[in-house]
């Protein structure tokens, strides 16, 4: 019968996996997931799995300034946006509907084209950059035309949208 304590000498992973020392000086080249409870990588393999369990950071979902920069000048494209649409709710407030509407919708349209030119955007990358892009742009071009046909005296007039109406609004 093999002595028990002969076996511990002959594991070099049983030595690594209690030793926390040994677990830190671990250099891993490849892409690998996240350790599983004894602090190994579950997978080392750059083939996606089957089944996603990670969450990956957004494309472009970097910082938009060096480290070293304050954490507003690190966000500016998101603050931009966010700074453009607080002004047109202001402006909705103070009852100027059909300026502070587009304002909104303009500040959407930008924060497409701030994801679409580049390359980190800081947390103005939420998914992917075509989700983001197609996103802002769909909101926004939506807002804006919204905000040109409001009544009264609508800057932009789509006439089937009235015959449209004319059938499921009666005036009686």
């Amino acid at each position: 019968m093999p002595d028990p304590e002969s076996d511990n000498e002959s594991d070099p992973e049983s030595d690594t996996v209690s030793d926390p020392e040994a677990q830190a000086e671990v250099v891993v080249r490849d892409a690998i997931s996240a350790p599983d409870a004894d602090g190994r990588p579950r997978r080392v393999t750059r083939r996606f799995p089957l089944f996603t369990r990670d969450t990956a950071r957004p494309e472009g979902g970097g910082r938009a300034a060096p480290r070293d920069a304050p954490a507003p000048a690190r966000q500016w494209p998101v603050l931009a946006v966010l700074a453009t649409v607080g002004l047109g709710l202001l402006l909705t407030a103070l009852d100027q509907f059909r300026y502070g509407t587009l304002l909104v919708g303009l500040a959407l349209l930008a924060g497409g084209v701030l994801r679409w030119l580049l390359p980190d955007v800081g947390m103005l990358a939420v998914r992917s950059r075509f989700t983001d892009i197609a996103t802002y742009g769909v909101l926004g071009t939506a807002i804006v035309l919204l905000a040109m046909m409001v009544q009264p005296n609508p800057w932009l007039v789509i006439p089937f949208l009235k015959d449209t109406l004319h059938f499921t609004v009666s005036s009686s």
